[in-house]
């Protein structure tokens, strides 16, 4: 089924919304909360809430591709309940993946940080428009999507080592743009 027909299943609030959601794009937002959480309650409990999520959010919005929007939805859901656990344990893999990225993000809530932080995200939208389509999908893979390094490698048929190092290549290049745009001391 394509995404406007779900998206009008939606609209209807028809409970077949959300079966032909799971259908499509249950596999991604499996994975894409696997790969945060690794507790298969966690993963399920976080893909229900998603579902949701969507229903509540559809209407009035109309999200461009829909693929995105759940993830975007399982993502951000999956964070918090990985925040929520954090009290109790460390989840180790995806530590790592904001451990490579933490001398970018700001921490902190007040103004100046929320400034600060809606600032970064336009360097790096602007940063991820000038890459190409590989080192753009590599990027987003791993810091969006929190895909690791290994399963990174198998989808773009690439050895570990080598997306390693294009990573951090990458990162360099990011800080050297945030260095520049006065982001990074």
């Amino acid at each position: 089924m394509e995404d406007s027909e779900i998206i009008r299943l939606f609209f209807e609030r028809s409970e077949q919304a959300i079966g032909e959601l799971d259908k499509k794009y249950g596999a991604a937002a499996t994975k894409t909360a696997a790969n945060i959480l690794h507790d298969r309650l966690d993963v399920e409990e976080c893909v229900n809430d998603t579902y949701l999520g969507v229903w509540n959010s559809i209407p009035p919005h109309r999200p461009n591709p829909l693929v995105s929007y759940v993830c975007r939805i399982t993502r951000n859901l999956a964070v918090s309940k990985l925040r929520s656990n954090a009290a109790v344990k460390r989840n180790s893999n995806f530590d790592l993946v904001l451990e490579e990225l933490e001398d970018f993000i700001p921490s902190g809530a007040d103004v100046e940080t929320d400034y600060a932080y809606k600032e970064l995200l336009e360097v790096i939208d602007r940063f991820l428009s000038t890459l190409n389509y590989d080192d753009r999908f590599l990027f987003v893979r791993r810091y969006w999507y929190a895909d690791s390094v290994k399963d990174i490698a198998a989808m773009m048929n690439q050895r570990d080592a080598r997306i390693s190092l294009r990573l951090f290549r990458l990162r360099e290049k990011l800080r050297i743009i945030l260095k520049k745009e006065g982001l990074l001391v």
